[in-house]
C-alpha cells in the first residue's frame, strides 16, 4: 500500500509490517530484523499477532497517510487493540538558516501510536517506528546519539554502543534532546519524539560496525499506554549533523521552548554578570550515614568534616589577590544536615561551620570580592530521617510500592512527589532570605538530568509530563526573585526557564581515564541551544590524556577553575585528574572566559571535524568567531 505527497513516497509492506519511504533520490527502509512488538513482563508480542490487521489510505486538510488498526490479539476478540498511522504533512519546509549547503528538505512524516482498548495486557514497552536498514561499513555512515552533550557514531566505528545512560530516556542525560538521526553519504533524517515524556532510544552497534540500529521505545504512563506516541521524521538531503541540529533548532522555536539568554536576561539582569565567569565548586559539612552506600568502614574519619565559612571566605580573598575578577562560588552541604542529608528539610546554616552569621559572612566577602554566589539545593531525593517526612508525599508506583535506596550520603531515601516541590522550594528559600543571605544563583540538584517521576497517590497523582512542569515551577519561582537557576545538567524541557548548569559534558567525560569511547564527541545540544543557555566546562588536563580545556573552548562555556566534587570518581570527579598549580588554572581559565564574554549570546552555527577520527575539531559562531582545537596536541587558534 503506498501513499505519496510533498515528495515523499511511503509504501507499507501488509505481510511485514514494514514501511519503505523514499525522500527524493533516497531510500530509507526499516531493518529486515526489526519486528515492531508490544512486550510484556512475560513475552514479546509481534504485531504480527493480532488476528484482525487493517490498513486503509486516508486524506486530511493537511496530508496523507497510512492507518493501521490491529485487534483481536490470539483471536481474543475482547483483547487489547490499537491503531498505527503514517502520514506525509503537506507542506512547504523551510531549510534551515545558516546551514551553507543549500541542500533540500522533504515533507515532515508523522508516526503515531494510538491505544484503542487497553483490556488483557499489562504492557511494558512498545517498539515503533521500526529502525532503518543501515548496513554500510563506511565512516560516511553515521548514527547521531543525544546522549550528554552529543555523539556521532560512523558505521565502522570499532568501539560497541553500550546502552546509553538511563536507558536512552528522552529528556534526561541519556538523550538531552529527544530526538536521533542517521546520515548515509549527505542524505539523512531527523526523527523527534514530539511526546518525549513517556519514551526514549535504543541503540545497536557492534564493535567495528558493520551496522547501527537506532529506534524508538514508549513506555506506559501510570500503568497505561493511555495516549498517543507520536515520531516526526524530517528528511533531507545534502546534509550532515550541523543541519539536524539545525532543523530541530527551528523545531523548538516553532514549539516556543526555544528562549535566548538575551530574552532571559531582560527577566534576570544578573545573567550579563555570569557570563564570562569561572566557576569554583566546593562544599563545607561531609556527613555520610553509616546506612548510606558510600559509607566508609575502614576510615570513619572520611565520613565526616567540616569546612568553616572563614576558610571559604580566605579563599575568596586569596583568588582575587591572584588575579581572578570574575567567579561564581557554588557551595555544596551548606546547612546543619549536611551534604546530601534530610532533603528537603535542608534549612540552617551548618553551626559547626558558622552558622547563619557566618553563612551571611561568607556571601558577603564573595560579593565585595566583586564575585557570584549560589547554593547547591535538592527537591526531588526524600530522606527517610528528614524534619517532616511522610510516606504519604512521597512517590508511590502503580503497584502501591514506595521506591527507596540508600546510595547517597544521606543514607535511607526515596522521592517526593514533584506535586509538593515548589511548596518546599518556597519554604526553604524564604528562611536563606531572612537571614539576609543574598543569592544571585540556585542549584536544584538532578532535576534536567534525571527523569521525571510519575505518582500514583490519588491524592497527588501526577504524571512525567507533568513532573517537569512542576519543576520549571520551582525554576520561574526563582527567576521572579531574580535568582539565577541551575541544575545537574541540560535537557530540552527546562530551556524556557534554566540560565546555566552545573555541567553539559560530552558522555566519555563521566567515565574513568581512559575508557574506550563509542563514538566521536559533537556538540550536538550547543549546535541548537550554545544562546540559551550558559554551560560551565571541566578544564581537566590529565598526564597522557588530552586536554579538557580545547573542548571548553570548541563550546565556548565556562571553565571551572575549582572543582571539588561531592563523590570522589563520580560524575566527572576523578582523583588527582588536574596535576596543575592554581596559578597555571586561574591563567587557562582566563583563555576560556575571555572567549566566553565574547560569543556567550551568539548561536554555534557549526561545527566541523576535521579528521576522521574527531581529534580535530573547528566550531563557528555567529559573531564570525572560528574556535579550532588539536585535542590531541592541546593546540588551539581563535580568530
Amino acid at each position: 500500500m503506498k501513499a505519496e505527497a510533498s515528495g515523499i513516497i511511503l509504501h507499507l509492506n501488509e505481510e511485514t509490517l514494514h514501511l519503505d519511504i523514499k525522500a527524493g533520490a533516497a531510500d530509507w527502509k526499516w531493518a529486515d530484523g526489526f519486528c515492531p512488538a508490544v512486550i510484556t513482563e512475560k513475552e514479546t508480542i509481534p504485531f504480527s499477532r493480532w488476528q484482525e490487521i487493517g490498513h486503509e489510505k486516508f486524506v486530511s486538510g493537511v496530508g496523507k497517510g497510512i492507518r493501521s488498526s490491529y485487534r483481536m490479539l490470539d483471536g481474543e476478540e475482547e483483547s487489547y487493540s490499537f491503531e498505527t498511522s503514517v502520514w506525509v504533512e503537506e507542506m512547504e519546509e523551510d531549510w534551515c538558516a545558516g546551514s551553507g549547503k543549500g541542500g533540500k528538505l522533504y515533507g515532515r512524516v508523522h508516526f503515531e501510536w494510538i491505544p484503542i482498548c487497553e483490556e488483557g495486557l499489562a504492557v511494558k514497552e512498545v517498539r515503533w517506528p521500526g529502525c532503518m536498514e543501515f548496513e554500510e561499513p563506511s565512516s560516511q555512515w553515521q548514527t547521531v546519539v543525544n546522549e550528554g552533550q552529543g555523539l556521532l557514531i560512523p558505521n565502522n566505528w570499532k568501539i560497541q554502543a553500550g546502552t546509553p545512560a538511563f536507558n536512552g530516556r528522552f529528556l534526561t542525560a541519556g538523550s538531552y534532546m529527544p530526538w536521533y538521526g542517521q546520515i548515509k553519504n549527505g542524505a539523512g533524517y531527523i526523527a523527534i519524539a514530539s511526546t518525549p515524556w513517556n519514551g526514549g532510544v535504543w541503540l545497536e552497534h557492534p564493535a567495528g560496525g558493520p551496522y547501527t540500529h537506532i529506534g524508538t521505545w514508549w513506555e506506559p504512563s501510570l500503568g497505561k499506554m493511555d495516549y498517543r506516541r507520536c515520531m516526526e521524521y524530517v528528511f533531507a538531503d545534502n546534509c550532515d549533523y550541523n543541519e539536524l541540529c539545525k532543523i530541530y533548532r527551528n523545531y523548538v522555536k516553532d514549539k516556543g521552548l526555544f528562549v535566548t539568554l538575551a530574552e532571559k536576561m531582560i527577566r534576570v539582569p544578573a545573567i550579563k554578570k555570569l557570563v564570562g565567569c569561572s566557576i569554583m565548586h566546593c562544599g563545607i559539612k561531609t556527613n555520610v550515614n553509616p546506612e548510606s552506600d558510600f559509607y566508609d568502614k575502614t576510615d570513619p574519619e572520611k565520613n565526616n568534616h567540616v569546612t568553616s565559612f572563614t576558610v571559604r571566605e580566605m579563599q575568596m580573598g586569596n583568588l582575587r589577590k591572584m588575579g581572578v575578577k570574575k567567579l561564581f562560588l557554588h557551595l555544596d552541604g551548606w546547612a546543619d544536615p549536611g551534604y546530601d542529608n534530610k532533603h528537603p528539610d535542608y534549612r540552617n546554616a551548618c553551626k559547626e561551620a558558622g552558622g547563619w552569621e557566618g553563612m551571611k559572612d561568607l556571601v558577603n566577602t564573595v560579593h565585595r570580592c566583586g564575585f557570584l554566589f549560589g547554593i547547591h539545593d535538592q527537591y526531588r531525593d526524600y530522606y527517610l530521617d528528614a524534619d517532616t517526612f511522610d510516606e504519604e508525599y512521597a512517590v508511590r508506583l502503580t503497584d502501591g510500592t514506595i521506591p527507596k535506596h540508600k546510595r547517597w550520603a544521606g543514607g535511607p531515601q526515596t522521592y517526593l512527589c514533584g506535586t509538593q516541590a515548589p511548596y518546599y522550594v518556597k519554604r526553604n528559600f524564604q528562611d536563606l532570605f531572612r537571614h539576609g543571605i543574598k543569592l544571585d544563583g540556585a542549584y536544584l540538584d538532578v532535576f534536567t538530568c534525571n527523569e521525571g517521576d510519575e505518582c500514583d497517590n490519588p491524592r497527588h497523582r501526577m504524571t512525567r509530563r507533568e513532573c517537569y512542569e512542576y519543576r520549571k515551577q520551582c525554576f520561574d519561582w526563582l527567576l521572579a526573585r531574580g535568582i539565577m537557576t541551575s541544575s545537574e545538567e541540560v535537557s530540552d524541557w527546562s530551556m524556557q526557564s534554566l540560565i546555566f548548569c552545573h555541567y553539559a559534558p560530552y558522555s566519555f567525560m563521566l567515565k574513568s581515564p581512559g575508557t574506550s569511547r563509542e563514538g566521536i564527541p559533537v556538540p550536538l545540544f550547543n549546535l541548537v541551544y550554545h544562546d540559551c543557555v550558559l554551560e560551565p566546562w571541566m578544564m581537566d588536563k590529565t598526564e597522557g590524556m588530552e586536554d579538557f580545556m580545547g573542548y571548553a573552548l570548541l563550546n565556548a562555556g565556562m571553565p571551572y577553575l575549582l572543582r571539588d566534587g561531592a563523590y570522589e570518581n563520580m560524575d566527572g570527579s576523578f582523583t588527582d585528574s588536574s596535576g596543575m598549580w592554581i596559578e597555571e588554572m586561574i591563567s587557562r581559565c582566563k583563555v576560556v572566559q575571555e572567549l566566553h564574554e565574547k560569543v556567550a549570546f551568539c548561536e554555534m552555527m557549526r561545527h566541523e571535524l576535521l579528521d576522521e577520527d574527531g581529534m580535530k575539531q573547528r566550531t563557528v559562531f555567529s559573531d564570525g568567531t572560528c574556535v579550532t582545537v588539536d585535542l590531541g596536541t592541546g593546540e588551539y587558534e581563535i580568530k
